[in-house]
């Protein structure tokens, strides 16, 4: 057994149905005990986020950035590859039925990823000068666990700063060469050039770039798909109707499609779901944490829109562009299985249009990972470290794009896992906090000590 195949069953056991349990537990966990306020406080998260949108932002500091800065800087990690070939791979495996478990997955989702952000709001910390936070402060601060959190910062270095990148350089050559037959080395120069150009800046370039591009990226891919499914219009009932159907009963193969059954659609769903939104697996709190709001609870209201944009808008979208062109049945699987629908849509325009969203979306993950790992260099190193960091992460973006990913994804995917354990601990250990900070947040609005619109 060569070392792929330990790795893979490795994560096969990590990844199984106890993690998932716990990742959607705790999303349940915190969905009852703040009595459903992702539906309860829904217009509210909803004018938090946008209000305050086409308002000049204050330029990111050491203080931290605005709320709707933190906000695009999560959805940059967010809305990556996997919106793309996740999504495909997960209905090529579990069946249209997963799309339904992996709405449920992201409607807990939000209840995890609410108390993320409140903890990290809480637990920040001047580093050499600038504001810093995320799950290892927590951690450390609130859980009181030096060990945890030191096992955190450098399980989340490793998936994310460097393995992670190594993957997402590697989508977008393998997109740049299939749809242009550009060079993989010379694309992953050109990626390493253009982050390098970015996380030099610091957190101030950083948020600057996120808060621009983010928005035109999700412009453009849903405005591509909105064109397919309308073109398609007389299948979007249809679509809606399998999804439902297939959730809860098992469907059979047709056409190169290789059926489901009903535990399958739950587990990819889930899966789906929780990876691609990243509830409880404590990437996005790096951003909400320095986030400048009046109050912790009205970045956590930010965050759970964070989950609605990723999952609920970028994923259904490209669920319904397999199911309503038909490309589920073409025997194609992953970003094939997404492509399909597109030159289905778009003729052979559809594999150009593919590459460049893949290019935005895999570019910004880039960005916002590097900038996760970055708080975490801070903790366990300090400021100092930063430019060796960075340096590494620019060769692993080089080094991605020429070589074949597959035990890199495995690894990136082990320490995912590892990663997501003393997160979860404390957001378990620090339930009763999420509980009493969102009490006193309902209770400063019900006397009107909080404006709408918090700080954007």
């Amino acid at each position: 057994m060569d070392l792929l195949q330990i790795i893979s069953k490795i994560n096969g056991v990590l990844w199984g149905p106890i993690m998932l349990f716990f990742l959607l537990g705790t999303g349940i966990l915190f969905t009852i005990k703040l009595r459903v306020i992702q539906v309860r406080k829904f217009k509210l998260a909803w004018n938090e986020t946008f209000g305050g949108m086409f308002k000049k932002s204050s330029k990111a500091n050491e203080d931290g950035m605005s709320s709707y800065q933190a906000l695009t800087t999560a959805i940059a990690a967010q809305v990556g590859t996997g919106n793309l070939a996740g999504v495909a791979t997960a209905i090529a495996t579990g069946g249209p039925g997963a799309v339904f478990w992996m709405w449920i997955s992201a409607f807990f989702g939000m209840g995890t990823i609410f108390a993320e952000a409140i903890l990290a709001q809480i637990h920040t910390e001047r580093v050499d000068g600038e504001i810093t936070g995320g799950p290892a402060y927590y951690i450390r601060k609130g859980l009181g666990s030096k060990f945890l959190a030191g096992f955190f910062a450098i399980a989340i270095v490793l998936a994310l700063g460097f393995m992670g990148n190594m993957v997402q350089s590697n989508s977008i050559a393998e997109a740049a060469y299939s749809a242009f037959n550009m060079n993989k080395l010379v694309t992953g120069i050109i990626i390493a050039f253009i982050v390098g150009l970015i996380t030099i800046g610091g957190i101030g370039r950083i948020a600057s770039f996120t808060e621009k591009i983010v928005p035109i990226m999700a412009a453009l891919y849903i405005l591509g798909s909105l064109v397919i499914v309308l073109t398609n219009f007389n299948q979007i009932g249809p679509s809606f109707q399998l999804i439902f159907k297939s959730a809860f009963t098992p469907m059979a193969a047709a056409g190169g499609f290789l059926g489901s059954t009903v535990k399958g659609a739950f587990r990819y769903g889930i899966a789906r779901g929780l990876f691609s939104n990243e509830a409880g697996m404590g990437s996005t709190p790096h951003a909400h944490a320095i986030a400048k709001v009046k109050h912790p609870a009205q970045q956590g209201l930010v965050a759970t829109m964070g989950v609605v944009i990723d999952t609920g808008v970028v994923c259904t979208l490209t669920a319904l562009v397999i199911l309503t062109s038909g490309s589920l049945y073409s025997g194609n699987n992953g970003i094939l299985l997404t492509q399909e629908g597109f030159v289905k849509g778009f003729g052979s325009f559809g594999n150009s249009f593919v590459a460049v969203c893949l290019f935005f979306f895999a570019l910004s993950t880039i960005v916002g990972w590097y900038f996760f790992g970055e708080s975490n260099i801070k903790y366990l190193f300090g400021k100092k470290a930063i430019n060796i960091y960075r340096a590494l992460v620019l060769v692993c973006i080089v080094v991605g794009t020429t070589m074949k990913v597959e035990l890199v994804w495995e690894l990136a995917d082990t320490f995912n896992g590892l990663m997501v354990i003393p997160n979860i601990i404390a957001l378990l250990g620090l339930t009763s906090l999420v509980v009493n900070v969102t009490n006193d947040f309902e209770k400063s609005l019900d006397e009107g000590n909080i404006s709408e619109f918090g700080n954007n």
